[in-house]
């Protein structure tokens, strides 16, 4: 239950975004523009967040996106980077996130993938 009485359950919502390089600014900038999106998409305050785990491809090392997350504001929720398994072929300069977050019971959860990361989830025609 929430403050104000209203059923509220865990939810999760994914989403990714490609770094122009492997350099801080780039994955700084565009972790921030995907959490930006997810927060915007699903009308998330900090408070509502419970966790959120990021992974990046093995060419991306410069810099964790989780710093990225903190200057959004997300000091109290707990963050993980991770590395994405190395598939052969597979998309470079991703960085993907999972977060966990509590909202009422009949939210739709929006994913977001931006820019040529659609490519990943074309399925998920909300994300795009």
């Amino acid at each position: 239950m929430s403050a104000n009485g209203g059923e509220q359950r865990l939810f999760a919502v994914r989403g990714a975004a490609r770094a122009e390089a492997n350099d801080a600014d780039a994955i700084l900038a565009a972790t921030e523009a995907l959490m930006r999106e997810l927060l915007d998409r699903n009308e998330l305050a900090p408070e509502a967040l419970v966790s959120c785990l990021f992974t990046t491809t093995e060419d991306l090392d410069a810099e964790f996106p989780a710093v990225a997350a903190r200057r959004l504001g997300l000091d109290a929720v707990p963050l993980l980077c991770g590395r994405e398994i190395p598939v052969p072929g597979s998309m470079q300069r991703v960085i993907r996130v999972m977060i966990h977050f509590h909202a009422p019971t009949g939210h739709t959860p929006a994913h977001a993938y931006l820019g040529a990361t659609q490519e990943l989830r074309s399925d998920l025609r909300a994300a795009q």
